[in-house]
């Protein structure tokens, strides 16, 4: 008996194109124009996958999606012409087999349709239970509608329904703390603490503590016990960035966290446990740091059960205009401001700029350019942009100024604590991990 699939879309030419499209691949094929519509065929027609648009008259296809997987056990395929991060997760969220954006591509359909009735066919086999419907709190606001991106927010949407320990990979400035937050609050624990920690920002001596706690006298100046960030998390999530940074003595305790769900707060005898769920951040790849011999293997496979990588925006320029236009919005609401609109030149500067430090580029340019601008309209001229910066390659300005400026400061505070790294670190707010790569990058000199 061959496969039932009810497609349900209020355009009737779609409906009619995949109707023609599946009964060629021999699938018994009905079609609603309605969610309600779709609901009363359910019961009578009995198909294994429902493929259905989001945005109809009535009830929509994300309301449809949940009612199919209460009263079914139909796989769901969702499909719409208007992408964004809160359908794709919530799609996914719900049970939804996959998410496709219009304008579609038959062959794919075909692929993702077969796909599907084998891995019914599996689960059958296997007598799995059904997925069952998931409900959580509305998900962290990302934006975006590249590819790339959809399949970041359908990712969301399945982490959002477990405990897995996530490494989030991407660029400086791509926003992986957001993915994380969109994770925790698309989640049944969004009410649980988010807190997160910059490993970079905190001396290595000091990171241990915050993370662990301590206990009174595990150190000059613990005049008291304190809590760390593990137990402050409760059932929460605790985001780690910059994780390949850490120090081998602190990747062996972290290991200790992921495996057995407790840690040793610092001076202390006595292990305490984590219900925390940790969600760690790299923008240099792990697996180099695995093979120099500066992180552990078996922590690096610990943190990676699942990857997430945020692509640059360089790679996604088609999204740079609804960025921008959600930033205007957000920064005219925030300064109390005239929302500023893109003009025609404005758009262009911003569509052959490369990005190197990409979202969070975006938002600081539109930024400086809404603050200073005096029209209603933005122009190409508003944004420190124009040929002098096009025409250079940024490394040539911004990371070689930036990169000076870091080995002057460094090295003046070197000789202000007489070479004395672990006091260095202390001063510059960074771990002694750091200090030593910086030494070594700039080939500073270390006073005796």
């Amino acid at each position: 008996m061959s496969h039932r699939i009810l497609v349900v879309d209020d355009d009737a030419s779609i409906r009619e194109t995949f109707e023609i499209h599946l009964e060629r691949r021999g699938y018994q094929v009905r079609s609603a124009e309605t969610g309600e519509n779709a609901l009363n065929q359910l019961e009578a027609f009995g198909p294994s996958l429902v493929i259905t648009d989001v945005r109809m008259p009535g009830m929509d296809g994300l309301e449809l999606l949940r009612r199919v997987r209460e009263g079914s056990d139909a796989d769901v395929i969702v499909i719409t012409a208007h992408e964004s991060m809160e359908s794709a997760v919530g799609a996914m969220k719900a049970g939804a087999y996959d998410y496709l954006v219009k304008p579609l591509d038959l062959k794919k359909i075909d692929h993702l349709v077969s796909q599907c009735f084998r891995d019914r066919d599996l689960r059958r086999k296997a007598s799995t239970a059904p997925e069952k419907e998931s409900t959580g709190p509305e998900p962290h606001r990302l934006v975006g509608r590249h590819p790339s991106m959809i399949e970041v927010y359908k990712l969301i949407g399945v982490l959002a329904e477990n405990r897995a320990t996530v490494l989030v990979t991407g660029e400086t400035g791509t926003g992986k703390e957001r993915i994380a937050r969109a994770i925790h609050n698309s989640s049944n624990l969004a009410s649980e603490p988010f807190i997160g920690v910059n490993c970079t920002a905190i001396p290595e001596t000091l990171l241990e503590s915050e993370l662990f706690g301590h206990v009174r006298g595990a150190f000059t100046g613990a005049v008291g016990p304190r809590q760390g960030y593990f137990e402050l998390a409760g059932e929460g999530t605790i985001f780690l960035d910059e994780i390949g940074d850490t120090a081998p003595e602190f990747q062996s305790k972290l290991l200790r966290v992921l495996e057995e769900g407790e840690f040793y707060p610092v001076g202390g005898e006595r292990p305490r446990h984590t219900g925390a769920r940790v969600i760690a951040a790299t923008q240099t790849p792990l697996e180099e740091r695995v093979r120099e011999g500066r992180f552990r293997r078996d922590l690096f496979f610990r943190l990676q059960v699942v990857g997430v990588h945020v692509p640059p925006l360089r790679d996604r320029k088609e999204d740079i205009h609804i960025l921008a236009d959600h930033f205007l919005e957000k920064i005219g609401r925030e300064l109390g401001k005239e929302v500023k609109k893109l003009s025609g030149s404005a758009l262009n500067s911003l569509l052959a700029y490369d990005w190197p430090g990409n979202v969070r580029e975006l938002e600081h340019a539109l930024t400086r350019a809404a603050v200073l601008a005096r029209g209603p309209y933005l122009d190409g001229g508003d944004f420190e942009l124009g040929s002098s910066t096009l025409d250079r390659d940024p490394s040539e300005d911004t990371d070689q100024s930036l990169e000076a400026m870091e080995a002057v400061h460094v090295q003046k505070v070197l000789r202000e604590v007489g070479g004395v790294k672990r006091q260095a670190a202390e001063v510059l707010k960074i771990s002694r991990t750091r200090l030593d790569r910086i030494i070594e990058k700039h080939g500073l000199e270390v006073p005796e």
